[in-house]
């Protein structure tokens, strides 16, 4: 019966996990789309940088999605799981023995897991943006080639076009993964601190 109710409890924690983190994705994309129609200046970059751009728009998104989700985490539903551990471990007796021992490094191990979810996620994708930014340069310069080819230098207004395309995804990537390279150490640092943290309040006697 114990089994059971632990199982139910895991499947309520897994489901809201996925609600928190589909309503956090829907309204980035919708905030994303709403800037996007409103602004003529975004619409016109994007033009300017090529497709290679709405690549890293779409990692961009993803990657701050997950950073979003995990302050939502840790600021309104660990406090609960927090509180559920204590109490459960609270309720066990013979605390110094094997099996409860065994009890506590599995709470403590169901909590580093919850809160180094999608962390490594969210620094692979760090690293992915100023890849993406390399292959639209890349792109770019292509695209300077092929015009040079055809034309020869004389026709400006398309090498300037490729051009775009080579610096304005490069900077976009690195902008990018600047933007999440220090919110990703901090929750880093967050999740081992949480960790420490249930770890001293699971006292054995």
């Amino acid at each position: 019966m114990s089994y059971l109710r632990n199982l139910l409890r895991w499947f309520e924690q897994q489901s809201r996990g996925r609600e928190t983190t589909v309503i956090v994705a829907v309204s980035s994309v919708i905030v994303a789309i709403i800037l996007f129609i409103v602004l003529p200046e975004i619409r016109e970059f994007f033009e300017a940088g090529g497709p290679v751009l709405w690549g890293i728009l779409m990692v961009t998104i993803i990657m701050w999605t997950l950073i979003i989700e995990r302050f939502w985490f840790f600021q309104y539903l660990l406090p609960q799981k927090r509180l559920e551990i204590i109490d459960e471990w609270g309720s066990v007796n013979n605390k110094g023995d094997w099996f409860s021992m065994r009890m506590r490094d599995q709470m403590i191990s169901e909590v580093s897991t919850e809160t180094k979810r999608f962390l490594l996620t969210i620094e692979t994708m760090m690293q992915i943006l100023p890849l993406l930014g390399l292959l639209g340069t890349v792109v770019g310069m292509i695209k300077v080639f092929d015009v040079m080819t055809f034309f020869g230098t004389g026709n400006a207004r398309l090498m300037a076009s490729g051009v775009s395309q080579a610096t304005i995804p490069t900077m976009a990537g690195l902008v990018a993964a600047i933007s999440g390279l220090y919110i990703a150490n901090l929750l880093k640092r967050k999740a081992d601190d949480e960790i420490a943290r249930i770890a001293d309040q699971l006292i054995i006697d």
